[in-house]
């Protein structure tokens, strides 16, 4: 689709005039403020360590899934293990963490904990840098710390197999990459009049369309997104994950985006997505602070019962989520000890009531949580 004489949004004659009718999100922009004062509400009625383990759920799937929208698999383990060292958060026994994790953790944590902070052109390098602290994409040598330079033609984003690609996006060039990102960091730091929520979704939408790295743009437009909607909120703990939302309507985000990325400068439909997305988001957080609460409940009511570290380890498991059934192989797999011992742990939180067996019996036999929430 063309507009005019151009084919791209940046090409356009008035960019980057953004323009969107208020009228038609004034009811979007009303409803994700009364659900975040609804979640907020809540969250001041509980301590700050449930505060502080319910930020670290938000922040680490915020992490985990800014990576997985592009294909990366972080460990979940290890991604938990950095972000409580770095919120000083007690999770009990840490796992390692290997450079790739601390590297989206770092840009992450320090796009929201200093939010307050002026985004500069050194600290997008830096966000870089650590995204890619080997100079690597995969196996492709880029340059780090640094806008792209072009060396191998236009910065396209495409789909599809070699010889058949679809070019769903073509940047800026290189050449105009210092007065554009100057022009963006100007508005980014300024008084720019928009209300906050909106300019969080403008930050992300335009930094995107800059595309002004090698590789690592949709994590750090998502980060831009991120340090404005903490801005926005007035704190800069993190309870609610708009990476999370985005993975989970991946398709609709790149279609509209597209979209968008293709248009005119108006662009009230990129905005509404983007606020029913973060309602979707905050509401999805609501949930996140239920199973904090019922965790916390969980191990109040086992105060007084001496646990030894497997126990403690695999109830968490369990407390967080465990997929599949877990049977008394599956709990010496993940306690790393033997079927013997772990068969002793096994009836010892059977006999306390912690544990129930499931329905099925012999070398189905399985166990569950007896009534975590009560």
């Amino acid at each position: 689709m063309k507009y005019g004489d151009y084919k791209y949004i940046w090409q356009a004659p008035d960019w980057p005039d953004w323009r969107y009718d208020l009228a038609v999100l004034a009811g979007p922009l009303a409803d994700v403020s009364r659900a975040q004062g609804v979640l907020i509400g809540r969250l001041t009625d509980v301590s700050a360590a449930l505060r502080d383990q319910a930020s670290l759920v938000a922040l680490t799937e915020d992490v985990v899934k800014t990576s997985e929208i592009e294909g990366e698999q972080l460990n979940v383990a290890s991604v938990r293990s950095s972000i409580a060292r770095r919120l000083g958060v007690d999770i009990g026994a840490l796992a390692p963490v290997d450079r790739n994790v601390e590297g989206v953790v770092e840009m992450v944590v320090d796009a929201t904990a200093n939010c307050h902070l002026p985004i500069s052109r050194e600290r997008l390098f830096a966000w870089h840098a650590a995204l890619f602290p080997t100079g690597y994409s995969g196996l492709s040598k880029i340059k780090v710390a640094g806008w792209r330079d072009d060396a191998s033609g236009p910065m396209q984003v495409v789909s599809g197999p070699m010889g058949r690609q679809k070019v769903h996006f073509e940047a800026p060039p290189t050449q105009r990459l210092e007065i554009e990102t100057a022009r963006f960091l100007n508005w980014l730091n300024g008084d720019s009049g928009e209300p906050p929520l909106l300019k969080a979704g403008l930050g992300h939408l335009w930094f995107v369309t800059l595309h002004p790295f090698d590789d690592g743009n949709g994590r750090i437009a998502r980060a831009v997104g991120d340090l404005l909607l903490a801005r926005a909120d007035g704190s800069s703990q993190r309870f609610y994950s708009l990476s999370a939302q985005i993975q989970r309507e991946r398709k609709a985000y790149y279609d509209i985006l597209e979209r968008t990325q293709k248009g005119t400068l108006d662009v009230t439909a990129w905005l509404a997505w983007f606020l029913d997305s973060l309602l979707r988001a905050v509401d999805q957080a609501q949930h996140t602070l239920d199973a904090v609460l019922v965790k916390a409940r969980f191990w109040q009511r086992l105060a007084a019962i001496a646990l030894n570290e497997r126990q403690v380890k695999l109830l968490n498991r369990l407390l967080d989520g465990f997929e599949g059934k877990l049977t008394n192989s599956k709990w010496a797999a993940m306690a790393k000890c033997s079927p013997d011992t772990a068969l002793r742990d096994i009836n010892d939180l059977l006999s306390r009531g912690v544990l129930q067996k499931t329905a099925a019996g012999g070398r189905s036999t399985s166990y569950k949580l007896n009534d975590p929430g009560s």
